[in-house]
């Protein structure tokens, strides 16, 4: 990694176009991954020439499915699409009364495709994407009950509430069937902790857990050895979840309480985590991130431009993997600095819904598409390591043999904490974020009335989705 003499960043340096976790306008729950590295993803079909099923035809029932790049392709020059064809023909080589269309779509354009298609009535049967906008697709009533496919071997094969609790809306029903999770955390270079003489400022040994003391600690050294800390990113809502994970762990805030049922960021400890960071910033320790979003820190860490990122999971790990290499940094991965040092995580969840287009047939077979896909001998282990995260099945075992920074990510998951993005109002929610971090950044507000408005607009876009 390189020193930098300035720590301002210029604007002129946001060039990479946002992918996966990193942003674009629809929300980030959800990481783009890169080629799979197991020997498990290594025996596949071979790939058609084109991402569309063929045309339905002799009766033969025909469902439409629509991806954002979750799922990897074989390299970076693979048109997006290829692999999930590759799933298609396998399934519909064991249902030859099923036909599977398939389009894909970006987290750009992707979130407002849905609701236009949905609107006029032209939606697909079968989306993969995340809880987040999938649980507000139940609560306007939209799509199809997944209960039958809960059963109790499955539930108790998953064994984890809060993951489970994600894929239900208010009403208490299932509507998203997962496929695979991750917890969010954050990355820091060795190259710059060992040139500012901070190794000894993070945790290499176990689950990695360290202090806020030890955090800024290590923000002193790298500052003193020239080097930029990440932005505090919050120009949009791009990975917005990794910043906001970072502001609670600090000193032990939650987003909301544990029953998901109201927002609590304005108590001591969110007070006191937001008066630090303005401190940091101010210090120069970290940078104001007014101009940037979350895809936009990452881009500047895997550039070597900042000593470390607030952003990060395996499925980034994996798809900035080249610039990493090209650019010789060496990425630790660590959870989120605590005051206690037990940290409390924010996670991503793979899954499926179906939309309700008024033919239960469709439903029917959508349901076993899904099924084929999460589950099936050869293609659900594949599908799963195709993500580059864990599945949510216990049974599956571990996908990563031998591969010991994915057991670190793997022993995240025991810090998840409550899932509050399938809260009624969290798309009106996730609007008064970044305008709250920036109003504390610019010192336009203190941080007890930001964070205090913030919370009252939060509250009250709850009582807005009732």
């Amino acid at each position: 990694m390189r020193k930098i003499l300035s720590l301002g960043l210029a604007a002129a340096l946001l060039t990479t176009t946002l992918a996966g976790c990193g942003g674009g306008s629809g929300t980030a729950e959800t990481t783009a991954a890169p080629a799979a590295t197991t020997a498990a993803a290594e025996t596949k079909a071979a790939a058609p020439a084109e991402t569309k099923a063929p045309e339905a035809s002799g009766g033969a029932v025909e469902i439409t499915w629509w991806a954002f790049p979750t799922f990897a392709q074989d390299s970076a020059d693979t048109p997006a699409g290829t692999y999930e064809a590759e799933i298609i023909a396998a399934f519909e080589a064991k249902n030859p009364d099923v036909k599977v269309k398939l389009e894909t779509i970006d987290f750009t354009s992707g979130p407002e495709k849905i609701t236009a298609a949905i609107e006029a009535g032209t939606v697909c049967d079968v989306l993969f994407d995340a809880p987040g906008r999938i649980i507000s697709y139940a609560q306007n009533g939209k799509l199809v009950n997944l209960n039958d496919m809960f059963t109790d071997e499955y539930v108790k094969d998953v064994g984890n509430d809060a993951l489970l609790n994600s894929c239900k809306s208010d009403d208490g029903s299932y509507y998203m069937y997962p496929i695979s999770t991750a917890a969010f955390c954050m990355a820091v270079s060795k190259q710059a902790l060992e040139d500012a003489g901070a190794m000894d400022c993070i945790n290499m040994e176990g689950d990695r857990v360290w202090t806020t003391e030890k955090f800024e600690e290590m923000l002193g050294k790298l500052s003193a050895a020239g080097y930029n800390g990440a932005t505090v990113y919050c120009s949009g809502q791009g990975g917005d979840q990794g910043i906001r994970a970072f502001v609670t762990n600090i000193y032990d805030s939650q987003v909301t309480n544990d029953e998901v049922t109201e927002y609590t960021l304005n108590d001591e400890g969110g007070i006191k985590a937001l008066t630090k960071i303005k401190e940091w910033v101010d210090a120069g320790y970290m940078l104001n991130g007014s101009a940037y979003n979350g895809g936009e820190d990452v881009d500047q860490f895997v550039a070597g431009n900042t000593a470390f990122t607030t952003l990060w999971s395996p499925g980034l790990a994996s798809q900035r993997a080249d610039t990493l290499a090209e650019n010789g940094i060496e990425a630790i991965a660590l959870p989120f600095p605590s005051e206690d040092g037990v940290p409390e995580m924010e996670y991503l969840v793979n899954g499926f819904c179906i939309f309700d287009n008024g033919d239960a047939a469709r439903a029917e077979v959508s349901k076993k598409f899904i099924d084929f896909i999460c589950n099936d001998e050869e293609w659900g282990p594949k599908n799963v390591v195709r993500t580059s995260v864990f599945p949510v099945r216990q049974s599956m075992g571990d996908l990563y043999p031998g591969e010991a920074e994915m057991q670190f990510y793997a022993s995240l998951t025991k810090y998840y904490s409550p899932y509050y993005n399938t809260i009624k109002g969290f798309a009106e929610m996730r609007t008064y974020w970044f305008p709250m971090l920036q109003a504390v950044l610019n010192g336009d507000s203190t941080p007890e009335d930001a964070v205090n408005d913030f919370v009252t607009k939060a509250n009250q876009s709850i009582v807005n989705a009732q």
